[in-house]
């Protein structure tokens, strides 16, 4: 006869907890790496983009769309076909293409340009009205930015950071089909490739939890940010 639902999924005791311990810290060490670089690579190419698109010259319009161009590739690429597309790329910079570190690269290019996205639209909402009586003020372009622009967006930068870490962390777990660790990792090769279901059911809870933790600290900072 084959097993109950509960001897299915509720065997507890086939679980090896100091695993889904270090599959949690390295889904954690992955999600947090990779939203270091990603929130600073992100403001960076948002910035960027604000501020070619304001432009009207040949040379800014020419400019802004080669980096929408090469900022669409990399975030419209699924993430496991990138991570497969720059397994030489990642070997040479980590030494390997197995491990939490070898996942780094590949997050940080799948969900930069997403972020940048976000940075964009969040320094497009400013209303131009303040931008404009800080210019009839005499405000210099970069006093507007670090001035105006971006004490204005922060409600909507850290909404955005929420969003892409929450993203990160689905990409953590189809990092970890392909041999990067983690709870990803965990859950397939040890729970469906060995027929573990409470290793999957417990992998995913684990995964829930961080996002409901992500998402509840996201909007408290979000409100608590938020002046309107």
């Amino acid at each position: 006869m084959g097993k109950s639902f509960s001897e299915t999924y509720f065997d507890f005791e086939k679980i090896d907890w100091a695993n889904m311990q270090q599959a949690t810290i390295d889904t954690l060490f992955m999600t947090f790496f990779s939203m270091v670089l990603v929130i600073v690579i992100g403001l960076i190419l948002g910035l960027a983009l604000y501020s070619l698109g304001r432009k009207q010259t040949f040379g800014s319009r020419f400019a802004y769309t080669l980096v929408s161009i090469i900022s669409n590739v990399f975030r419209s690429t699924p993430f496991m076909i990138l991570m497969v597309l720059i397994i030489p790329f990642t070997t040479l910079l980590v030494g390997s293409f197995l491990g939490a570190k070898a996942a780094i690269p590949a997050l940080v290019l799948s969900a930069a340009p997403f972020y940048a996205r976000l940075v964009e639209i969040a320094f497009r909402e400013v209303s131009p009205g303040v931008i404009e009586a800080a210019e009839a003020m005499g405000a210099s372009y970069w006093e507007i930015i670090y001035k105006i622009i971006i004490p204005e967006s922060v409600p909507a930068l850290i909404s955005g950071i929420t969003v892409t870490t929450i993203s990160m962390i689905g990409y953590t777990a189809m990092a970890g089909a392909i041999g990067a660790g983690g709870l990803g990792s965990l859950a397939w090769q040890e729970g469906f490739q060995r027929g573990n279901y409470t290793v999957t059911l417990v992998a995913t809870v684990i995964i829930l939890i961080i996002v409901f933790i992500l998402q509840a600290i996201g909007d408290f900072l979000t409100k608590a940010t938020d002046k309107r």
